[in-house]
């Protein structure tokens, strides 16, 4: 998958745009900063928002050429951030260590597993904001997994997340604009959960 990844990564053009997800920007700003992680975090356009607000930045990614371009727009924007090229599988980092994780469009085939790990890693009270793509998404051409069991389910993300309290899971039809990959009325979920 890396491969992929550095493929798409590797064009000048950056292919989800430079502006951050508006579902975590308006989410965000509703935390006080702290220490956030963004997983699969692409190109850095929500790594570089959330240093711009003061928040200390984790990102991991397992694409170099998304590294990259990352560290291009982190030096236009004079923010820093601790990005680290990492898969799902190896990243680690302390247990109740960060006070938000962000993900978006972050589907993996290991997704339960993924997403258990990841809350070792939020703090007590800690927030997970969450923004991908529904199983109804395979029936749109506007960006995603074309294998449905990369989608989310309600019910998926319900049992991934159960340790959270507050979880609040919803389906919406949204008009993406995030480069030329997201583009069009696509079938998204959102997920809000504090540990």
């Amino acid at each position: 998958m890396n491969n992929m990844w550095n493929e798409r990564y590797a064009q000048e053009e950056y292919v989800y745009g430079k502006e951050p997800n508006e579902f975590f920007s308006q989410e965000l700003i509703k935390h006080k900063a702290g220490k956030i992680l963004l997983p699969a975090e692409g190109e850095g356009r929500n790594a570089v928002y959330a240093a711009k607000l003061g928040w200390k930045v984790y990102a991991f990614d397992s694409s170099s050429e998304a590294i990259k371009k990352t560290k291009k727009l982190v030096s236009e924007n004079k923010v820093e951030i601790t990005y680290n090229l990492f898969s799902f599988e190896d990243v680690d980092y302390p247990n109740d260590f960060f006070d938000v994780i962000g993900l978006f469009y972050a589907h993996t085939l290991l997704r339960e597993d993924n997403h258990k790990k990841l809350i070792r890693f939020l703090k007590p009270e800690g927030t997970v904001i969450l923004e991908g793509f529904s199983k109804e998404q395979i029936n749109n051409n506007t960006g995603g997994p074309r294998k449905v069991e990369m989608l989310f389910s309600k019910e998926e993300l319900q049992s991934d997340f159960i340790e959270l309290s507050e979880l609040k899971i919803w389906k919406e039809e949204s008009h993406l604009n995030e480069g030329e990959h997201h583009q069009g009325k696509s079938a998204v979920i959102r997920l809000i959960g504090k540990k």
